[in-house]
């Protein structure tokens, strides 16, 4: 039952100045309870994956990076070869159909991969852009303002630029001028759950990889939860009530306990969450399992405990959900090679087993899978060899996957090269390193809250509160970067 409360700062009902300040501001807003179930799933790739190894240039245009800069500049023990990528090349229409490549792990690899001791044949996510189900939205990052190298140094940059924790903060929280102690996904909770969820069993917004700041409102509280190893029934099921004299006495107490100094604001806060996880444990004894096979990976788990609570949807009464899961060890400062390889096998898998099964499901359209991660890498490797790796970036390609995104194409704002992919050279536009020093850290050309918006957008929040969501996001002129089909009705 404590996982209904891995945030006990926020105490529900010691917030409720807090969420009758947020009712005033939707007072004009109020709209019927939606008619449609719609989910965002936020999949973080934590340490920073390296984007440059992720969608790579194959073609061989001069007038946009291409793969001769991109292997020059990433060197032999780095690059992957022409070869390695033909099996994943993309056509991508903003680019004028110039061919790209996905990192080879996110193709279906037609020989069954031992991982954990489990052999899967899943497909990867590489045939799903063929299919429009994935769009790329490129070169994102943290910013305060539209940054490019002209105002580099004139402007506000995020603070502790290149800092694993601040990163992450900032990704998560939504802005990059101060530290936010709530995420954008618990804000996008705070404004809708009452309205979305009038009758819900559980909140709106649940990780299956602990406390984060992105689950985290002002008054929402989260739920975090262990995953598929754990059955949805056992998730929040009190342990010591047996049914013998000794629990069900134990029991009686218990339940008594929580009647006592009520007067109390703190006793009864911790109540009323008690009696939250009690009720959302009584309604995920009947939880529906899945019929997708998912890989033994920790985001597989992850992923299918999600589909399960998907799944579970009519029994919990609930219409809008967010979800956080997360696969970590993307820091490869060496050994990034076959790092690589394995985690990004590991996502492409299970990602793909999430959208089958949400196919099954039949509201694959209804779901959207979007990556976040820290920052990206340095074009320029660190060290050599085998052990070759690569240092803190900041501009990074995201995938988002559903059926309710517009086309397989590249999406985000355009780098100096009038296309969203930067130009892959060393002191060059889109470079915030200068002079001989330069490794490659690409300048964002979209923010994180363009990205966010778009999602939240299509999730139901409406233009009017995006600003309660992404506080800064008046800073940039275009919230909207149309990877994404009409907002929710």
């Amino acid at each position: 039952m404590a996982a209904m409360a891995t945030q006990m700062r926020h105490f529900g009902m010691m917030s409720v100045q807090a969420q009758t300040r947020i009712n005033e501001q939707q007072v004009d807003e109020i709209v019927a309870v939606p008619s449609d179930y719609r989910a965002l799933v936020c999949v973080f790739l934590a340490g920073g994956n390296d984007g440059n190894n992720t969608i790579i240039p194959i073609h061989g245009d001069a007038a946009i990076s291409n793969y001769t800069n991109y292997s020059t500049l990433r060197g032999a023990d780095l690059a992957l070869t022409q070869s390695a990528l033909a099996a994943t090349a993309i056509s991508v229409p903003r680019m004028g159909g110039l061919a790209y490549a996905l990192h080879p792990s996110l193709k279906r690899d037609p020989v069954a991969q031992p991982i954990n001791g489990t052999t899967t044949v899943n497909d990867g996510i590489h045939d799903l852009w063929a299919a429009h189900k994935m769009a790329i939205v490129a070169n994102v990052g943290t910013l305060v303002v539209p940054t490019t190298r002209t105002n580099y140094n004139s402007v506000k940059k995020p603070y502790q630029l290149f800092s694993h924790s601040d990163q992450i903060s900032q990704y998560q929280g939504g802005r990059s001028d101060i530290s936010s102690f709530t995420g954008w996904g618990g804000r996008i909770a705070d404004l809708k759950n009452g309205g979305d969820n009038p009758t819900g069993l559980i909140p709106m917004v649940t990780s299956i990889s602990g406390a984060q700041l992105f689950t985290s409102g002002q008054v929402t509280l989260p739920m975090a939860i262990a995953d598929a190893n754990t059955t949805l029934a056992n998730v929040l099921n009190p342990s010591g009530f047996a049914n013998n004299a000794a629990g069900n006495a134990r029991k009686l107490a218990f339940n008594n306990l929580r009647g006592v100094d009520l007067p109390s604001s703190l006793v009864t806060a911790a109540s009323h969450i008690t009696d939250q996880a009690i009720s959302a444990n009584n309604a995920l004894q009947t939880a529906l399992d899945v019929t997708t096979t998912f890989p033994n990976t920790s985001i597989g788990r992850q992923l299918k405990q999600v589909a399960r609570l998907i799944k579970t949807r009519s029994g919990l009464q609930v219409n809008r959900q967010v979800f956080f899961v997360q696969i970590g060890g993307f820091d490869t400062h060496s050994d990034q090679p076959a790092t690589q390889v394995s985690l990004l096998f590991q996502l492409g898998q299970a990602m793909r087993a999430f959208y089958d099964e949400m196919s099954a499901q039949t509201i694959a359209d209804k779901v959207t899978q979007f990556t976040m991660a820290d920052f990206s890498r340095t074009l320029s490797p660190a060290g050599s060899g085998s052990g070759v790796g690569t240092d803190h970036a900041w501009g990074n390609h995201h995938f988002v996957i559903g059926g309710g995104i517009t086309g397989n194409d590249f999406y985000g704002m355009n780098s100096s090269n009038g296309t969203p992919f930067p130009q892959l050279v060393l002191n060059a536009a889109d470079d915030s390193d200068t002079g001989t020093s330069a490794r490659g850290r690409w300048i964002p050309a979209t923010s994180v809250e363009q990205y966010g918006a778009t999602l939240a957008r299509w999730f139901g929040v409406p233009d009017a509160s995006m600003a309660n969501v992404f506080p800064k996001i008046a800073n940039f002129t275009t919230t909207d970067l149309g990877f994404m089909q009409p907002p929710a009705p």
